[in-house]
């Protein structure tokens, strides 16, 4: 897993944009700031479908990038957003927890037409990319 840093930007009365000064021309923008990652982290996702994506930046060297202090400068601030790479590679693990759990989770799979597996890996992106 690797972390993009993106410059985030809010003017009054605007949502929340989110841009990649390493990723140009993938942006993405949210109401609600607790949206803001995963709604980044989709769209990386979405670019890294049709085209590479360069290696990620630093959090110090995107800092010293010109561009990145003015805006820093004019109240942007940087995050880090997660990119989990899609390699389509499937391995099989080995996970304990309380049978209460795997009952509960084996019901909501079921429930959303999905594998013990599918939900789990669901579950986990949600959670890294919030």
């Amino acid at each position: 897993m690797h972390y993009y840093i993106a410059i985030v930007h809010k003017d009054e009365d605007s949502s929340f944009g989110i841009s990649f000064p390493e990723v140009p021309g993938v942006f993405s923008a949210a109401d609600d700031i607790a949206e803001l990652i995963p709604k980044a982290a989709e769209a990386l996702a979405l670019y890294a479908e049709d085209e590479d994506l360069p290696a990620p930046r630093g959090l110090e060297e995107v800092r010293r990038d010109p561009e990145v202090a003015a805006s820093l400068e004019a109240g942007a601030f940087l995050v880090a957003v997660p990119y989990i790479e899609n390699d389509a590679k499937i391995v099989r693990i080995n996970v304990s927890m309380e049978s209460g759990m795997v009952k509960a989770i084996d019901t909501a799979a079921s429930a959303r037409k999905l594998t013990r597996s599918a939900f789990l890996a669901q579950a986990a992106r949600r959670e890294i990319e919030r």
